[in-house]
């Protein structure tokens, strides 16, 4: 029977190809094996230890039998890539080996299933693993299930062969932080952390009292130090993405709920932060675009006795009655030089003043003479009069489209349906998604684009 300790996390180097190899190939597997593994899938070759655990599973899955050592090495793999529940099958199939049993103890803590684990740790012992380390973990598991009383009696009956190690600290932590004694917990959480920097649920905890204390820039150094090392916890991953939202760093926030969505397709609440984070991306996106559009709308407002214009032009934009920078956008070139004593000086001159203001003569003269047009003929049925002079907004359209028809000056649905397909694509930012949704709006009337 395997009786050896696991090997502290740091006190070998870790070499992939020697990781690989353990989990390709047939061999012993206890716990000095299992820290190589849990190493290697906190390193920059994680991807390639991945890739071994899928392709491990697909070997034991298409087997008829396989060894206890095997078993025990794919469901820690699972374990490690956050899959527990996959995980606990392979383990079940290995019940007389140490490493299956405490890693199966450890899946089901991190599944909330302690009053199942609590026997599988003291189990583990007896098949030859660490018996301190599976004792103070059984602690946890009776302190997860609301057995505290019990929990700290365990705790003080080994703490003469485990007061230096990082985990008594931790759990005796526990016990104080369930008692209501939070700044005791505090301490023994951050001798924990002083014993091993890495310790993942020590570090949990702090940055979880950190952030109820609201230094949200510590506690999400803490979290990110928590998460250092697999497994990874799903509650650490959620509230340092909530941290960083609060921080303003959106991208940093969606990464960790994505990552909690790789474990859990399905997890209500990753999914609802993640909608939350892209609904707030959307509102920024769509502010900003309002106060583009008002600035654009403020310089089309300008009047032309702003600008310096020579005599000559002015006295031809005044016969015009072309009074602002967007009079100047719904008249043509052509227009303007058919106008007399209007030459291609003036034309000239008038060119470089919009171009001054990111404008061009005659960019909305379409718009505007569509609109000038009579889009209702008199000869329709009341009713259908009715829905052509309908303003734009019975639509519902959404905030992109809108923009679109703003910008293209279109108001009632029947300047809209006097518009073909090419003409509204034709529009900046608009779309083949935008195109789609206003046919089908028009749909709902019995109207359709013109030529569609």
């Amino acid at each position: 029977m395997l009786r050896s300790a696991p090997t502290p996390l740091s006190s070998q180097p870790v070499v992939i190809e020697d990781v690989r190899q353990l989990l390709q190939t047939e061999c012993e597997f206890g716990p000095a094996q299992a820290s190589h593994v849990i190493r290697a899938t906190n390193r920059q070759y994680a991807h390639l230890v991945r890739q071994d655990i899928v392709a491990l599973q697909k070997t034991v899955d298409a087997a008829s039998k396989t060894n206890d050592n095997t078993l025990a090495k794919l469901g820690l793999g699972l374990f490690l890539l956050g899959q527990a529940e996959a995980a606990l099958p392979y383990f079940e199939k290995a019940p007389r080996h140490l490493v299956a049993a405490y890693y199966q103890a450890e899946a089901l803590i991190s599944l909330d299933r302690p009053a199942e684990a609590e026997p599988l740790f003291a189990k583990a012992a007896v098949l030859g693993f660490d018996p301190i380390t599976c004792e103070l973990q059984r602690v946890g598991a009776l302190r997860l299930s609301k057995r505290v009383d019990e929990a700290e009696k365990s705790l003080k009956a080994i703490a003469a062969k485990a007061v230096s190690r990082a985990d008594y600290s931790f759990q005796f932590g526990c016990i104080l932080a369930d008692k209501g004694d939070t700044f005791g917990a505090i301490e023994y959480f951050e001798r924990a952390v002083d014993m091993d920097p890495q310790h993942s649920k020590a570090l949990f905890w702090l940055a979880n009292e950190t952030a109820r204390m609201g230094n949200d820039e510590d506690a999400v150094v803490l979290y990110e130090r928590c998460l250092s090392k697999p497994p990874y916890f799903v509650a650490a991953l959620l509230n340092l993405g909530l941290l960083y939202e609060d921080l303003d760093r959106p991208q940093c926030a969606s990464f960790c709920f994505r990552e909690v969505l790789k474990s859990y397709p399905n997890h209500p609440r990753a999914i609802q932060f993640l909608k939350d984070i892209d609904t707030n991306e959307s509102l920024l996106i769509d502010e900003a675009s309002a106060k583009e559009e008002a600035k654009h709308r403020q310089t089309l407002a300008r009047p032309l006795s702003d600008f310096e214009i020579s005599v000559r032009s002015r006295n031809c934009l005044v016969r015009l009655n072309l009074n602002s920078l967007g009079d100047l956008t719904k008249i043509t070139e052509a227009e303007l030089l058919a106008s007399r004593n209007f030459g291609e000086t003036s034309l000239k001159e008038l060119r470089e003043l919009m171009e001054a203001q990111n404008l061009k003569i005659g960019q909305y003269a379409h718009a505007h003479d569509k609109k000038e047009q009579e889009l209702v003929p008199q000869d329709l049925p009341p009713e259908q009069r009715a829905i052509l002079e309908q303003p734009i907004s019975d639509l519902n359209l959404s905030v992109r489209a809108r923009k679109c028809m703003s910008r293209l000056n279109i108001t009632v649905i029947g300047e809209l349906v006097s518009r073909t397909p090419d003409e509204l694509l034709s529009t900046r930012n608009f779309g083949v998604t935008s195109l789609n949704e206003i046919r089908a709006k028009l749909t709902e009337f019995g109207l359709s684009l013109r030529n569609d």
